[in-house]
């Protein structure tokens, strides 16, 4: 595929960047770029005017609502959005369920479900985690059992992000435990206003609480519900996890990311001179942002792929995303606290919260936001399958070994 950017890709970026300056709400854009946490009005309030303007699902094909984009331009919108401070469209509708529905759902839940999604009406969580099953995903023990036109649903997720705000979930289940672990496993969609459901957060070393325990008490999920058929879950489960792993790269966001490390490390110093005079400190900076490179061409590489619309997924290169993408942006991380020195601690988390406040000019101020995004990103290398899962996924399907 040819990588570089015509005039007319050129003339697309303008329009985003553009669009994006005109309709981004301006409290909601000072609160990402601060590093400050966002709520619940700032994310769908911004999923609903890209709505309007027709991008709501900027990766969907046009058959189902989307823009039809080319993978270029879809790159060149998460690039732009995320260098002007919009929030980070939520992956677990748009980039997940969705694409699963696409390929596996009945007529009857495309038309219930995506354009709900599309227009940020509904919010999705994913039920995958569960206490004793993370990375050995096919362990899980959450069983459902059927009754009729029902199945009544007992077990308990974890690590569920933003499920105290979900509409819907996506999840997995048991509906044969005499099967082998991964024949044994059906997907559904729960209404999270079910009875039966309860949601409990869990507190994060940044202080806030993203994720949750959800746990489900003969909660009951008409047939209708199961995505494709029973049993033959873990088939659309890894065709999911190939897009998470594909989203988790997070290339524009890593772009911003060093764009605010060099103004950090232009500001801030270590033995009296600008970090960025350090040579050390310059080296490590250079080298993520040539590994940053790198990872921006794989992953147009890889959504170009899935663009011709193959079933199985963006396949192991999802992998090499996941992998590299984690390990870069914990590396601008450690970077940024480098650059913060002492100031980086002791963290306050009272500045992360409520009105974006506070004089900048001080150092816990500053700091503040540099060493949640620490924090939070060291989760990142575990989630959507560990680092070390991806490294065995590498080897045996493009290594051989």
């Amino acid at each position: 595929m040819n990588l570089s950017y015509d005039d007319a890709d050129e003339a697309f970026r303008g329009e985003v960047r553009a669009f994006v300056a005109a309709a981004l709400p301006e409290a909601t854009r000072r609160k990402v770029l601060g590093g400050f946490e966002l709520d619940k009005h700032d994310m769908q309030g911004w999923q609903k005017a890209l709505h309007r303007q027709g991008w709501g699902a900027p990766s969907w094909p046009k058959a189902f609502g989307g823009p039809g984009w080319t993978p270029v331009r879809q790159f060149i919108f998460d690039e732009e959005c995320a260098m002007a401070g919009a929030p980070r469209l939520l992956p677990f509708g748009l980039k997940m369920v969705a694409p699963v529905l696409m390929a596996f759902g009945s007529p009857e839940q495309q038309q219930r479900f995506l354009p709900a999604i599309m227009s940020g009406e509904d919010w999705w969580c994913q039920g995958y985690s569960e206490p004793g099953s993370g990375s050995d995903l096919a362990s899980l023990r959450t069983r459902a059992e059927r009754r009729g036109d029902v199945y009544v649903v007992n077990g308990q997720k974890t690590w569920t992000t933003m499920a105290q705000y979900a509409d819907w979930m996506f999840c997995l289940v048991r509906t044969d435990a005499a099967a082998k672990p991964q024949a044994g496993i059906s997907f559904l969609l729960i209404d999270m206003r079910s009875k039966g459901v309860t949601v409990r957060p869990i507190r994060l070393m940044d202080g806030g609480c993203e994720v949750n325990e959800v746990f489900l008490d003969d909660v009951e999920v008409p047939v209708s519900l199961r995505v494709g058929e029973e049993n033959k879950g873990w088939t659309y489960a890894k065709y999911l996890l190939g897009h998470e792993r594909t989203n988790i790269a997070g290339v524009g966001l890593s772009r911003r990311a060093v764009a605010d490390l060099k103004e950090l490390a232009a500001r801030e110093t270590i033995d009296g001179a600008p970090a960025l005079a350090d040579p050390l400190f310059a080296a490590r900076l250079a080298e993520a942002e040539i590994a940053l490179d790198i990872l921006e061409i794989t992953n147009l590489r890889v959504i170009s792929e899935d663009a011709k619309g193959d079933r199985r997924g963006p396949g192991p290169a999802a992998s090499i995303l996941k992998l590299r993408g984690t390990e870069i942006g914990q590396a601008i991380s450690e970077l940024a606290m480098q650059a913060m020195g002492e100031n980086a601690m002791p963290f306050d988390r009272d500045r992360m919260v409520g009105e974006v406040a506070g004089n900048r000019d001080d150092a816990a101020a500053a700091a503040t936001p540099v060493a949640a995004e620490y924090l939070t990103l060291r989760k990142t290398t575990i989630y959507g399958g560990s680092n070390e899962i991806q490294k065995n996924i590498i080897a045996q399907t493009v290594l051989g070994l």
